[in-house]
């Protein structure tokens, strides 16, 4: 299960985890039509795939996206909490709640909803077979997120406080809980955020690699904390942002 997963680093490992033999749900709110791409695609590879509606902070329908899976797919084994928003730029000061709940909503409440959900059916606890959840952080957790983007970056330090308790909460259950934490990468989530060339410009010097990262970069982190190599790790927050 992969959420927010119609473009961007959701696609992409959507995409590389079913080459790695993943069957795979790829889950979105209103793209349609690039999350049938996504399916389609992995599906003229030999993958299995399905594509399920839901909104993330909607607990019913999360109720109803992992019910989806149990019949269409079989056994939950990975979940990928990766279904995010940026909201718009400014300070707080020129904010306001409705902005701010949403953006807690669907990157705070959406990744502990889907991640109750998951613990459901792979804890060892509740009789499954033991599994990994993988959150999609970012480093503005640690950056702040001054003058832009503080709701976003805070939401994100969340992300990374529940990583790290629940993968305490649920080690001896059979679930490796981790999360990795991106830097600046080439997806659309920027551009609907108003980000282009001029802010890149200033950015990009700032990352010792002197370049955007790929979504696909991203992707091979998840699946390499989902595999067996990365059995003895949990509660890892794991940079993916060329240094910076």
């Amino acid at each position: 299960m992969i959420t927010g997963s119609s473009r961007g680093i959701g696609a992409a490992t959507a995409k590389l985890a079913a080459r790695r033999g993943y069957a795979v749900c790829v889950n979105y709110v209103q793209n349609a039509e690039r999350a049938e791409q996504v399916v389609a695609e992995i599906r003229a590879g030999g993958g299995r795939a399905i594509a399920v509606p839901a909104d993330t902070a909607n607990e019913d329908e999360v109720v109803q996206l992992f019910e989806r899976v149990d019949h269409a797919l079989g056994p939950l084994t990975a979940l990928v909490n990766n279904a995010g928003i940026l909201g718009r730029p400014g300070r707080l000061d020129g904010g306001d709640a409705a902005a701010i709940r949403r953006i807690l909503d669907v990157n705070v409440v959406g990744t502990m909803l889907c991640s109750r959900e998951a613990v459901k059916r792979i804890s060892t606890k509740h009789g499954g077979a033991g599994g990994s959840i993988v959150n999609v952080s970012s480093i503005a957790a640690t950056l702040g997120g001054a003058n832009q983007w503080l709701a976003y970056a805070a939401s994100k330090g969340a992300v990374n406080s529940f990583t790290v308790g629940l993968a305490k909460e649920v080690a001896a259950e059979g679930i490796r809980v981790n999360a990795i934490s991106p830097g600046l990468i080439a997806t659309e989530i920027r551009a609907d955020a108003g980000l282009g060339d001029s802010v890149d410009q200033v950015i990009i010097p700032q990352v010792p690699m002197g370049r955007i990262g790929t979504p696909e970069e991203c992707a091979e982190a998840i699946l390499w904390l989902m595999s067996t190599a990365a059995a003895y790790v949990i509660g890892a927050i794991l940079p993916v942002t060329g240094g910076r």
